[in-house]
């Protein structure tokens, strides 16, 4: 009982002192109510301190400066190359306030707000540098206008203690109508405040004009005509911004001379013509044009008006009446955008083709590609092979009856990449490879081998191979299949030529019909001024037979051979013997009483030595001996000579056996390895695509032509290690690289071909904005594997030359019929038959300090200055309009 009483007491006495504490709390809360009554500077209240903070952090940047807030981490405002920002948070009471301060590099000139350097805030309020205060939310917007008007009067009240004169900026009201409040200090005397607001619908007809827009201004401080003059003077400046209209594909003509509506079957039997039609690759991909279309800048300069009337005359009139004209064009997304799969052109493919070469060394016979891989998972999601029907169009293209031409727009370096032109046969087969199922390495195994059985039938049936084209000559420089294919295509026309004679007498062609030349076969004529040393008959020039033709791996051949025996009269020295022994009884035929001394004379002039006078009296015989290594005892000339029959060409042996070489060069390609296949597909590949893009038009673009010449020196230098038994993964990579290095030139081609086409009449605008695109692009253009992050975008304009004008104007056709019920034009200010897509127009006034309302009665501001008293800056379409109001006033 006494605990619980004892319990009881001390509960009783704990609430009498929470009592009393109460009490205590209340009269001290009192007390400061009370206090509160006064001005006491001792005790600072959080308003004052938030406002002594934000006077601390404008003091510290004011004594900076420029340079030194750069030094200190102030962030560039991007796209603005001028423009950096740094900020600071606040708090007050619960909430959390970001400041930022954005300022200029370097000053902006006076007349420059239409430059594409200017933020929208230096635009909207004339104004170069800037403060702008805002709570850290969601929104980033202030909604209460008691909050707003206190914020903005802290930061004007602090701006005023340090001395500043920088506008500041609240933004209000719903983020999306961009509004803003604002206020700048002028000194002591004047004050600037800001207003800003968005109409984001229904927008008034009368402000879809320029009229209704000078009224409104007008409206802010002519309250009536009582109280201004009659006619105020009003400067007004205007940018109008056009878009080169989309294509219209329900409106195309598919035949532009056809006058009668097409049917269904007549439309899909006549496809869209698309903007690549006749470009260089079209025959193998069509591309996405890079260049979407043009923004056209149109800008009135400064000009006055006074009466509401002249606005009309503005808006009627015409756009090449605008002081200056810019162009941007509007380039595609993925031009700067290297995600796999968004680029599909010769780059792309390339790149699997590599994939393909990595492939090659799992196999020694490409026939183990072409094997089933149903228990192969990994390769059998990557090896599709397309149907055979695709594999018949594939064979029937490449096997059609044409010509090669390897003459057009080869590069200098073009030849140093060892790789068959891209006309001929072997070129033609990579191309189409590259586009063949996803270039994978089975399916280039089947199409190789139905590519072989092809060309055995042409040999077997003795048809010419197409695309080659007829020579009597190897090119050495290119790789060893296409060297095969010259060889082979020479071997069907010897076999053909034999096959067509055989049984066939030889018709002699000589110089006259006499007794004398009736023994005489194979002249091809007479040798003019010589004669035959014994009998001082006319010597014949006799038809010889060709060097027989070798690829590079049959010189090679012969030269290990000759290697191998030691002396130059082995088997390397026998076909020197053959063609000298050939040429020796082919002489003889033509010439039957010709004796060594005359086959030197005509063969080997140099053997012969000539004492005959030089003074033009030589008698006959012509007195000479033949040289030194001729005389000496056993020549193996003189032996070769005394051996040889005279037998005309018609007659002889072939030095060249085509059916053996023709077998040799079959054998060759239905055994090649799918290593040396695929190094060879990929040098012919490269170069064949980059021939391809070569011959594209693109005008003078210096730059192009340059980097055009750069990607065929780094492909020289890159592919030259795919030469015999190549390190298949050490050149992976690189070859990988050369592909990234391969797309940006190929984006910048197509670029340029959609440049230059587009303003085809006016070349100098067209070069100078490749010239800016380039300059932009070209930091991108490494050789890394990753994909660079290229966030910046590309707004340079280019100004447009007086007698450009009419060649701009005319990427803006008048409206077709479609477009002209689609849109209903209601701002004026037309090109062609369209509306500028945005108008922006800045209204303002200016009184001297000295006079009228804005004079002062201290003798700081005596002097003729004029100020601006009103501005106002209008950005609007025909369903959005957006206001921003400068007033000075006189405090």
């Amino acid at each position: 009982m006494a605990s619980t009483s004892s319990s009881r007491y001390a509960k009783h006495r704990r609430i009498g002192e929470d009592e009393e504490l109460e009490e205590a709390e209340e009269e001290e809360e009192e007390a400061e109510e009370e206090l509160e009554r006064f001005d006491d500077f001792t005790i600072a209240s959080s308003w004052e301190r938030f406002i002594s903070e934000i006077e601390a952090i404008c003091r510290q940047w004011l004594a900076d400066g420029v340079k030194i807030l750069m030094q200190k981490g102030a962030e560039g405002v991007p796209p603005f190359e001028n423009l950096y920002m740094i900020k600071r948070e606040l708090k007050h009471g619960k909430r959390v306030y970001s400041m930022e301060y954005h300022f200029m590099k370097s000053a902006k000139g006076q007349n420059s707000y239409w430059d594409d350097d200017t933020h929208s805030m230096q635009l909207s309020f004339g104004v170069d540098e800037f403060l702008i205060i805002a709570p850290l939310s969601a929104s980033g917007v202030i909604l209460d206008d008691p909050e707003s008007t206190k914020l903005l009067s802290s930061v004007a009240i602090a701006l005023s203690n340090c001395g500043s004169n920088w506008p500041a900026f609240v933004p209000v009201h719903d983020p999306s109508r961009k509004a803003y409040i604002g206020i700048q200090n002028l000194g002591t005397v004047f004050t600037r405040r800001f207003e800003a607001d968005r109409i984001g619908s229904q927008v008034p007809i009368r402000l879809m004009h320029l009229e209704g827009l000078h009224e409104l201004f007008l409206s802010k401080f002519v309250l009536s005509t009582t109280d201004f003059p009659a006619r105020v003077k009003v400067h007004f400046s205007m940018k109008l911004s056009y878009r080169t209209p989309e294509y219209d594909h329900d409106n195309e003509t598919l035949d532009s001379e056809a006058t009668e509506p097409l049917t269904e079957n007549e439309v899909a039997n006549h496809p869209r013509k698309l903007w690549d039609d006749d470009c260089s690759w079209a025959e193998w991909y069509s591309a996405e044009d890079p260049v979407k279309g043009f923004e056209l800048t149109a800008i009135w300069g400064e000009r006055t008006f006074e009466e509401t009337l002249e606005m009309a005359e503005v808006e009627n009139a015409s756009s090449f009446d605008a002081d200056s004209w810019f162009l941007h064009p509007v380039v595609s997304q993925y031009m700067v955008d290297d995600s796999i799969g968004k680029f599909v052109g010769f780059a792309s493919q390339l790149h699997l083709l590599v994939n393909a070469y990595e492939s090659s060394v799992e196999a020694q016979f490409l026939e183990d590609f072409v094997a089933d891989t149903s228990g192969q998972d990994n390769l059998k999601s990557t090896a599709n092979v397309p149907p055979p029907s695709v594999i018949d169009r594939v064979m029937k293209d490449l096997f059609s009856d044409e010509t090669g031409n390897y003459m057009e727009a080869e590069n200098k370096y073009s030849r140093a990449m060892r790789g068959a032109p891209a006309d001929s046969l072997f070129g033609q087969f990579c191309l189409h490879a590259l586009w063949f199922g996803n270039c994978n390495i089975r399916a280039i195994a089947v199409l190789w081998i139905d590519f072989v059985r092809e060309i055995r039938w042409c040999w077997e049936e003795s048809e010419r191979l197409p695309r080659m084209k007829s020579t009597s000559s190897i090119d050495l420089s290119s790789c060893l299949i296409h060297q095969k294919l010259q060889m082979l295509t020479i071997c069907i026309e010897r076999k053909k030529s034999l096959n067509h004679e055989k049984g066939a007498g030889y018709k002699d062609e000589t110089s006259n019909s006499t007794a004398v030349d009736k023994s005489r076969k194979g002249s091809a004529g007479v040798v003019p001024k010589m004669m035959l040393l014994n009998t001082f008959q006319e010597m014949h020039a006799p038809y010889t037979q060709d060097a027989p033709l070798m690829t590079e791996d049959m010189h090679e051949e012969r030269l290990h051979a000759a290697e191998a025996f030691g002396n130059a009269i082995g088997l390397s020295g026998q076909l020197e013997r053959d063609i000298l022994c050939s040429d020796m009884s082919a002489f003889k035929a033509a010439n039957p009483d010709a004796v060594f001394e005359d086959f030197i004379r005509w063969h080997s002039p140099g053997d012969w030595v000539s004492e005959d006078k030089t003074d033009g009296n030589a008698g006959w015989p012509p007195k000479g001996k033949l040289s030194q290594r001729m005389s000496e005892h056993g020549n193996v000339w003189r032996k070769i000579w005394n051996d040889a029959p005279p037998l005309p060409v018609s007659e002889q042996k072939s030095l060249l056996d085509p059916v053996r070489e023709g077998e040799k060069v079959l054998h060759y390609l239905e055994t090649l390895r799918p290593q040396q296949l695929l190094e060879q597909m990929v040098r012919t590949a490269f170069k064949s695509s980059a021939d391809i893009l070569n011959k594209t038009m693109y005008g003078g673009f210096k730059e192009m032509k340059t980097k055009m010449d750069q990607l065929y020196a780094t492909m020289v230098s890159t592919l030259k290690s795919l030469q015999g038994n190549s390190d298949v993964n050490d050149l992976a990579g690189d070859l990988k690289r050369l592909c990234q290095v391969f797309e940006h030139i190929e984006k910048l081609v197509i670029l340029a071909a959609s440049i230059h086409r587009k303003l085809i009449d006016a070349p100098r605008l067209a070069e100078a904005i490749f010239y800016d695109y380039f300059n932009y692009y070209l930091p991108k253009m490494g050789t890394s594997l990753e994909s660079i992050c290229y966030e910046k975008e590309f707004t340079t304009k280019e100004k447009v030359g007086m007698y450009e004008r009419d060649a701009v104007s005319n990427l803006f056709p008048p409206p077709t019929a479609n477009q002209s019920w689609r849109k209903v034009l209601s701002m004026g200010n037309l090109l062609n038959g369209h509306e500028p897509m945005q108008r922006e127009i800045i209204f303002s006034v200016q009184e001297r300090i000295s006079n009228g309302h804005y004079s002062s009665p201290t003798p700081l501001c005596t002097n003729d200055e004029q100020i601006q008293t009103h501005r106002m800056y209008i950005s609007g379409t025909s369903n959005d309009l957006w206001v921003a109001l400068s007033v000075t006033s006189w405090d």
